[in-house]
């Protein structure tokens, strides 16, 4: 387990602010960012990074769509095309999904 920065597995300040609001509770990259246990800090909130696997795009759902902040897979794929210039949806392509959430406190 390592505290690593939000920045390395968040890509932008929008998917940050997503996250503390919750909306945001998963995140499919590329590649791995980081490791089941690590942790991140957004503005004085610590989460824990609680599973890390590897997928395909073809295994992703609508679920995990809403996870990420979209409403629907369609919206996804629409919205990784927008951010993405050379982007093209393959079934096929490995993605690693991140999973996280607040960290709760020790009592």
């Amino acid at each position: 387990m390592a505290t690593i920065d939000a920045g390395d597995l968040l890509p932008n300040e929008r998917v940050e602010q997503m996250a503390l609001a919750g909306t945001l509770t998963q995140l499919h990259r590329g590649d791995r960012y980081a490791d089941e246990g690590d942790t991140f800090d957004i503005d004085g909130t610590t989460f824990v990074v609680t599973a890390v696997d590897e997928r395909s795009l073809g295994d992703l759902t609508d679920a995990d769509a809403r996870a990420e902040g979209s409403e629907d897979l369609d919206a996804y794929r629409r919205r990784l095309e927008a951010v993405h210039d050379s982007f093209e949806w393959d079934d096929e392509s490995p993605v690693v999904r991140h999973r996280f959430e607040r960290q709760r406190s020790e009592e």
